[in-house]
């Protein structure tokens, strides 16, 4: 809902349990008011009191500390506000300072399409504030959507040049919140290639925070989602403000705490070697934040991004169709195979019950080990005879769909793309690019590269009969430069190149609307809300040990769905650890998401392939409640002995339970784990411990964890007394 007040200026939007509030000062600052709990629209004249009104001009000239003092929604540079700026303007002169005003507003229906960049689908009201810069030619427009069924208020930003000559954006951040200051902690999720989305909460301190990507990607070092914490909150309790970004390029997160009472979220494209060129009446509109208040602790936050990223951000197609149950044949053959051994796997995969077989890299060009063949996307026919046509047909015979991995983005000097075209790679002419798993980064900023890739992959899938592409991508961008863009525009680079794979990405996923698109990075290197958008599954990490993947899950379903997650039983002792882990909690972790399987199946002990058969159909049970159902973290590998998680089903009739046990404990006391979710009011069966007590007695006393060995699991399955799950 979005009220406007003419009498006092003000804005109300709020959601289903929070509210925020503006207003135009006396002076012109669009100010905001409260961003918080839901309280009744008329007292926003409380706020208005208690805020205070920096009317006087004279007095803010005077006092120019009021400006830090001022809860302002756009931060302007050089005008006595010393806070981090939302947009940077640079003009032909050199000045950058600017002062944002109130023009006007609208309100409008839905939420704002985006061109080039992904954004929110569907629904909500919209509330565009048109701001004007006192010190240049610039016009801002900051777009607010706000549903009222959701917790998520959804913010960007499009930067207007009115004037006739052109200037430079030397930064463009989303949003810009200022909230009272209420010694925040603040968690941030950080990481490495295997082990990636460490939760991490520290006090918020002084000064500012900057969490960032610098490397063209979401990345694997700091995630783009940051959130800030009152000092009692928890999993299931307190306040926690949280924002991630429909985005996939470098970004930059930042919390401000300032010596006057103000904690200041702001974020965006990465400003760092950022200069956008806007020339007269052109415009640059910045991706869209998902900011998230809860009242309820980090599990409520968790849930309503979920709820919101399936709902709202995925393809409607795919957001909530079964996840394809995969056999991948990387771990099991690297690329090392031909027919006999692929279809070999197929008809192995046919009889654990899997639906979907992916081909893995090796398949194309000259392509024995990674040093050769990126680029050339044409079937090596020397090592699959009769090329895909057969692999195809073997996985038919079966009843297998078929899938295939792709690594669209790359290229490697060995290879034929390369020989032809070594501009297309990016570099810059006299230094010698680094390589990195010995390939290199095609320029996705220049069109005519992007057309290529889309005819070359568009024909391996028009050609043949595939149903699942695997989107890899594996080295991130060094040499961030580009021919194709002048000396004045190459501050654009590295924006320009995810504008180019989210144009390749978009035109794929129209042109083939019944492929299911995977994505990955070298695992989880760029996982974020924006790669949702066209991708409605990525693979979470390269590492499937079933202990790390537990840690690794847990930090992803801070912000993310479980759906969204492609999770994989993989060989004993792991490929990335060494670590022997029971195939039961391999199944069992795996099952928290897109399920699947990433070994050599062929080579299983029949009482290993019995195993996958019943873990394979056990998964199809709790497929939808998967897809649909509400996830609570009940006890936490980061910190605890044990992982566990829960999934409640919407009308609370049946729920999903998997735990790990990490270490072994001699003579343990007696824990109990809470079962968080359920409806107090009515009565559960756990099947496997063939127990019967009320929600509330689950949820408050709770059911005592059994004593396993090392990385031993358990797997609960709830059902309401009185009905049929």
């Amino acid at each position: 809902m979005i009220i406007y007040r003419e009498e006092t200026k003000s804005f109300y939007l709020s959601g289903k349990h929070y509210c925020y509030l503006m207003r135009v000062d006396g002076s012109g600052r669009l100010q905001n008011l409260h961003y918080g709990a839901k309280i009744p629209s008329d007292d926003i004249a409380y706020f208005i009191g208690q805020i205070g009104d920096p009317v006087s001009r004279e007095l803010v000239d005077l006092n120019f500390y009021a400006n830090e003092r001022i809860f302002s929604e756009c931060g302007g540079y050089g005008r006595g506000d010393y806070r981090s700026p939302s947009v940077v303007i640079e003009r032909k002169d050199g000045g950058i300072m600017s002062e944002f005003r109130y023009v006007r507003h609208t309100i409008e229906d839905g939420a704002p399409a985006l061109e080039g960049i992904p954004h929110v689908r569907c629904g909500g009201q919209t509330l565009i504030i048109y701001l004007c810069d006192v010190c240049s030619d610039a016009e801002i427009e900051l777009n607010y959507t706000v549903y009222d069924d959701s917790d998520i208020l959804v913010r960007n930003a499009k930067i207007v040049n009115a004037g006739k000559q052109s200037f430079c954006l030397r930064k463009a951040f989303s949003f810009c919140v200022d909230l009272p200051d209420n010694n925040y902690k603040i968690l941030r999720m950080h990481g490495a290639w295997t082990r990636e989305r460490t939760p991490e909460i520290t006090d918020l301190g002084h000064g500012i925070v900057r969490l960032q990507s610098t490397c063209g990607a979401s990345s694997f070092g700091i995630h783009p989602f940051l959130c800030l914490l009152e000092q009692d909150c928890r999993e299931e309790k307190g306040v926690c403000y949280g924002v991630q970004l429909v985005y996939s390029g470098n970004f930059a997160l930042t919390a401000e705490r300032n010596s006057f009472g103000t904690v200041r979220l702001s974020g965006g494209i990465n400003d760092e070697q950022f200069c956008w060129k806007v020339k007269g009446g052109e415009n640059f509109t910045s991706p869209q934040a998902l900011l998230c208040y809860s009242e309820r602790g980090l599990g409520e936050l968790s849930r309503e991004y979920a709820d919101f990223i399936r709902e709202k951000i995925m393809l409607p197609k795919f957001a909530f169709a079964p996840r394809p149950i995969v056999t991948n044949n990387w771990e099991a053959t690297y690329f090392n195979f031909n027919n006999e051994k692929v279809c070999a796997l197929i008809d192995e995969a046919a009889k654990l019950g899997a639906d979907t077989f992916v081909l893995d890299d090796g398949w194309f060009g000259k392509r024995d080990s990674d040093s050769s063949g990126l680029g050339d996307w044409f079937v090596n026919e020397k090592k699959l005879v009769g090329g895909l046509t057969k692999v195809a047909e073997c996985c038919k015979r079966s009843g297998l769909k078929f899938g295939l991995w792709f690594e669209p983005e790359m290229v490697s000097p060995d290879s034929d793309l390369y020989r032809a075209h070594p501009d297309w790679a990016i570099h810059k002419d006299g230094i010698k690019p680094i390589r990195g798993r010995r390939q290199l980064v095609l320029d996705f900023t220049r069109q005519e590269v992007v057309d290529y890739i889309f005819r070359a992959i568009s024909d391996i899938l028009r050609s043949n009969d595939i149903s699942y592409v695997k989107w890899d991508m594996n080295r991130f961008i060094t040499e961030c430069y580009s021919a194709s863009l002048p000396a004045t525009q190459q501050g654009e680079f590295m924006h320009r190149y995810i504008l180019g794979v989210y144009n390749l990405a978009e035109r794929l996923t129209s042109d083939f609307p019944n492929v299911f698109f995977e994505g990955c990075a070298s695992g989880g290197g760029r996982f974020d809300a924006g790669m949702l958008y066209y991708f409605p599954q990525i693979w979470t990490s390269d590492d499937t040990d079933g202990y790390e993947r537990a840690k690794i899950q847990w930090g992803t379903s801070l912000c993310y769905p479980l759906s969204a997650m492609s999770c994989h039983v993989s060989a004993c002792p792991n490929h990335q650890t060494g670590r022997m882990t029971p195939l039961s909690t391999r199944g069992a972790i795996a099952s928290l998401g897109g399920s699947g399987y990433e070994l050599d199946i062929s080579v299983l002990s029949e009482e290993e392939k019995n195993a996958c058969k019943e873990q394979i159909a056990a998964y199809r049970k709790i497929s939808d409640l998967m897809l649909r159902g509400d996830l609570y973290r009940l006890s936490n590998p980061f910190s605890e002995n044990y992982f566990c998680e829960m999934i409640v089903s919407k009308d609370k009739r049946c729920a999903y339970v998997v735990g790990e046990q990490l270490r072994a404990i001699p003579l343990p006391n007696t824990r109990f784990v809470k079962l968080v979710g359920l409806d107090e009011e009515k009565l559960y069966r756990i099947e496997e411990l063939n127990l019967t007590a009320s929600g509330k007695t689950l949820t408050f006393v709770g059911v005592p964890l059994p004593n396993l060995q090392d990385y031993e699991s358990f797997i609960w399955h709830i059902e309401e007394v009185k009905h049929d799950c």
